[in-house]
């Protein structure tokens, strides 16, 4: 029995995943046309449930739908506003109501901690349906200066067809920042979660599909591998993509885009932060605290963490004392447990991936905790790996320029402020930064000059609804969260009057 979950949780759990999945396409849930597809419990290496997966041709079926639906003008105009707004809100209470099971469908499928997915994930689902429903009569166009005998005003309409990809490290978090403010803005949607993650999303589908009513074709599932995938991104019927995961996968989406209609396409793709400690830092504990917390929450699954501490020679011993001791003391173990402070790795691939990485680290700097899997799984199964740090790792390491998502932190002293600016800089990436400084004058420029989209001084990891997030470079096109993640999914159109003879 485990400690934060009632029996009748784990009971409902074990009833759902037994049964059969289905896609959702034009408001009717069909069986997968191509093969079965088992998803798996990181954790402890068992099936969880089979899923037969979508093949090209339901996919594009899934893609029309959503366009008809888009021209018939069901959602987009004959809707009102606050027909829409209503809409997300009724999602929003939908996931409120249903905290606990979607949060340990999260934990089953995705390996990371209970805590962290209803914490971390669940709860903020909701706040993201419930702001973006404030937006749906709050974003429109406006009226241009132009010249005597003339009105020149912008209207902000639906692009038409969204397909949302959703990576899984947060699987039902990263698909609501995607349907929120497409369904806001007027739009249809087809959603296509990670085929290692796909529950919780699953499950909120069905949800929606039983209590709410909403016009057929809206909102499409489709439950597929990345290469079947591949046909949303090519598709005639979509008009946009947003895409959140690895670089690679983003190139060729843009490849796609050109080769089709080209289609809208906003990235949040990976990163290689760094997190730059000062000798003034204030509270140099505190701020150890804080960076190690969020570099290794979510087993290191995430594409802002500071995978990369910069630490001035000063404190640098001090530091990595500190960060040694916190590694070693860090407890991995069954996710549904509260004691259990990190879970197991998403995947065999990815657990392989972190591994590899950890090989090659050995050879390139001094491993100084971790370094291995950990065991503490069901029967040794789990895809577990210790927290690991290295040491005086050079700035043209592979370990210090590659994104490894996992719990691997690579830590290398500097001298002066230049010094950092060059060394956080010098990756193809440019996702966030952070800077721990006591001098308010070095923090802005610190700001300033590191090429980064996020930069958090004194508090590494600072997110908000209502601020933006996304990188330069090679970490992404365009911007999740706040108004900036609304003009994606709109496209302007000027009007032109002449108030002529």
């Amino acid at each position: 029995m485990k400690d934060m979950l009632q029996e009748t949780d784990l009971a409902w759990a074990e009833s759902w995943l037994a049964s059969e999945k289905k896609q959702y396409i034009g408001g009717e849930w069909l069986r997968g046309a191509a093969a079965p597809w088992a998803v798996k419990n990181p954790a402890t290496g068992r099936v969880l449930c089979e899923i037969a997966l979508a093949d090209e041709d339901q996919i594009e079926a899934a893609a029309l739908a959503a366009n008809r639906c888009h021209q018939s003008e069901a959602w987009s105009r004959k809707t009102s506003r606050k027909g829409r707004a209503d809409l997300l809100i009724a999602i929003a209470w939908l996931i409120r109501e249903n905290v606990t099971r979607l949060a340990l469908l999260e934990s089953l499928a995705n390996g990371k901690t209970y805590l962290e997915a209803v914490n971390d994930d669940i709860y903020t689902c909701a706040e993201i349906f419930e702001y973006y429903a404030g937006w749906t009569d709050k974003f429109y166009g406006e009226v241009s200066p132009v010249e005597d005998g003339f009105l020149n005003f912008t209207t902000k309409d639906p692009v038409g067809v969204c397909a949302l990809i959703a990576p899984w490290n947060y699987p039902l978090y990263q698909a609501s920042l995607k349907i929120a403010p497409a369904l806001a803005m007027g739009n249809a949607v087809v959603m296509k979660p990670s085929e290692y993650t796909p529950l919780a999303t699953l499950h909120l589908f069905e949800l929606i599909d039983r209590e709410l009513d909403l016009p057929k074709g809206l909102l499409n599932l489709v439950l597929c591998d990345g290469q079947a995938a591949n046909r949303l991104t090519l598709s005639a019927n979509v008009h946009k993509v947003s895409f959140t995961g690895s670089t690679g996968v983003g190139r060729r989406i843009v490849q796609n885009s050109g080769s089709s209609n080209l289609k809208a396409v906003t990235l949040e793709l990976g990163g290689k932060s760094p997190c730059i400690f000062f000798e003034d830092t204030l509270n140099l504990d505190a701020a150890i605290e804080r960076a190690f917390y969020v570099m290794f929450s979510q087993k290191g699954e995430k594409c802002s963490e500071p995978t990369r501490f910069l630490i001035q020679k000063g404190i640098y011993d001090y530091v990595l004392e500190k960060l040694i001791a916190k590694a070693g003391a860090v407890k991995c173990g069954d996710p549904l447990l509260a004691t259990t402070e990190q879970g197991a790795q998403c995947n065999e691939a990815q657990f392989r991936r972190i591994l590899n990485y950890i090989e090659i680290g050995k050879s390139e700097a001094e491993l100084v905790a971790g370094g291995h899997a950990d065991t503490s799984g069901e029967n040794g199964k789990g895809l577990f790996i210790r927290p690991t740090i290295f040491s005086n790792v050079p700035d043209t390491a592979r370990i210090a320029q590659e994104e490894i998502f996992g719990p691997v932190l690579s830590c290398t002293p500097f001298e002066t402020a230049e010094d950092a600016v060059r060394i956080a800089n010098g990756t193809s990436y440019g996702l966030a930064a952070g800077v721990y400084t006591g001098n308010v004058s070095l923090a802005h420029r610190m700001a300033e000059r590191l090429d980064a989209g996020m930069v958090f001084v004194n508090r590494y990891g600072c997110y908000g609804l209502s601020a933006p997030f996304g990188g330069f470079r090679e970490s992404g096109w365009g911007k999740e969260m706040a108004i900036h993640s609304l003009s994606s999914y709109t496209k302007t159109k000027g009007v032109w009057v002449h108030f002529g003879d």
